[in-house]
């Protein structure tokens, strides 16, 4: 097979006999090395043996979730005025939810006793080793300019669906 290109200092026949095959090994090593890929966060959830909902990354060599996607998560679960009754019992850790149990006079997840007027979230940080990725969620109360700042973490283990982890209803450093 050949081809034959023109261009503006002539004419180039090439021949393109070796194409098909480099195509082809290209194809077949690139699905082993998906295939080798996709059994690394099997093989290490299945060896984790933690049974633990908390989502840190510790022990997995796996895809972890980054910044814009924890941002994103954090953004939908919170919404404009805090997670509905769905997101705090399916995307909060078992974990969380005892803690949060334990704090009938507020609501844990909002660091308050009241909705906000409105929420917005800020910069997120990841500590890849760790497994864990958070930000300062700001509510807003009232017409005036009171706010809030509490802190919000998120395991990074992407094998699991990403859930809140913990909260610190501190006001954050910086």
């Amino acid at each position: 097979m050949s081809h034959t290109s023109h261009t503006a200092h002539g004419s180039r026949t090439s021949h393109r006999t070796r194409r098909p095959a480099l195509l082809a090994a290209t194809c077949v090593t690139a699905v082993g090395l998906g295939l080798g890929l996709a059994a690394v966060p099997v093989a290490a959830a299945g060896q984790s043996g933690s049974g633990s909902e908390a989502g840190s990354g510790s022990g997995t060599t796996g895809r972890q979730y980054d910044a814009k996607e924890v941002h994103h998560f954090l953004k939908g679960f919170y919404g404009n005025h805090g997670p509905s009754a769905w997101e705090r019992e399916h995307l909060v850790t078992e974990e969380l939810k005892e803690k949060a149990a334990q704090t009938p006079e507020y609501d844990l997840l909002l660091c308050a006793q009241n909705t906000p007027e409105a929420i917005d979230i800020g910069p997120v940080t990841t500590a890849q080793s760790a497994g864990v990725g958070w930000a300062p969620v700001t509510t807003h109360w009232g017409k005036g300019q009171d706010t809030q700042v509490f802190t919000a973490y998120v395991g990074l283990d992407a094998s699991k669906p990403m859930k809140l982890m913990d909260i610190s209803c501190e006001a954050p450093n910086g």
